[in-house]
């Protein structure tokens, strides 16, 4: 029997609606990398991350006592999509963050992602919103982040455009990181309802695909998440809360995996 006297025992998130008992290893830190693109294409309208994809997974996280650190590409504050911050895109989670000047102010203040690349952390979590289309899914530093994650199998999860900062992650020289994985993420139907199937760079399923994984999916806008190895991904807005309780649930088995 592993020795429990290094775990605490946390109701994770009980407000965020994750009222789950899990066992979490003290000291634990979660990197949340959020975009700092704010542009949507040529369109003249604005993207950045999406609300609900940010506020579930972070009071989630925190409803687990787990330490969480805020990064971006260029730091500061990070793009909010306009459109999940209209009435009928909140959720319990959103509200509370509109009530939470304190997360509000660390939202506005994210550390550069080049500046924490050398700290230890024990799982990464990408939240989506049309953003990381444009950044993440290229940029040098985050894709560091994800391949050494991945090569110390801790966890990495992404939910909805998250997975694009896939894009040119490799699991080894030449082997996209998602090749024969099963994961789940934005769909075409989903981008094509949207009205944004033209605008988008790139689409997240094809690229998935592309990459020999194995891709997954529940109807338009349902709650879909997938787990493979260290490897976790949510499909739509609707998929983040899981997602994160499928990361925490993840740490909260490493002790027992440890002992074994």
């Amino acid at each position: 029997m592993p020795n429990l006297t290094a775990v605490n025992v946390a109701v994770v998130g009980v407000r965020a609606g994750c009222a789950v008992i899990w066992m979490i290893a003290a000291m634990t830190n979660i990197l949340m990398v959020m975009t700092s693109h704010e542009k949507l294409g040529d369109t003249g309208r604005e993207t950045g991350v999406w609300l609900e994809e940010f506020a579930a997974p972070y009071y989630c996280f925190k409803g687990a006592r787990l330490e969480v650190t805020l990064a971006s590409p260029r730091g500061g504050q990070v793009p909010i999509d306009p459109r999940s911050e209209v009435p009928e895109a909140q959720t319990a989670a959103t509200r509370r963050f509109c009530a939470d000047r304190d997360t509000q102010a660390k939202l506005a203040a994210t550390v550069k992602l080049r500046d924490v690349i050398d700290e230890e952390f024990d799982a990464v979590f990408y939240p989506g919103g049309h953003g990381p289309l444009w950044d993440l899914a290229k940029d040098p530093t985050s894709i560091e982040l994800i391949e050494t994650m991945s090569r110390l199998e801790r966890p990495v999860a992404a939910v909805c455009h998250g997975p694009a900062a896939f894009r040119y992650a490799e699991a080894d020289h030449d082997v996209p990181l998602v090749r024969g994985k099963t994961v789940t993420g934005f769909t075409n139907s989903e981008e094509a309802a949207a009205g944004l199937i033209d605008v988008v760079p790139f689409r997240v399923e094809d690229m998935l695909r592309e990459h020999g994984a194995h891709f997954t999916r529940a109807p338009d806008w349902q709650a879909h998440v997938e787990a493979d190895g260290h490897l976790f991904t949510g499909q739509n807005p609707a998929s983040a809360e899981l997602t994160a309780k499928a990361v925490v649930h993840a740490l909260a088995l490493r002790p027992f995996l440890a002992a074994s």
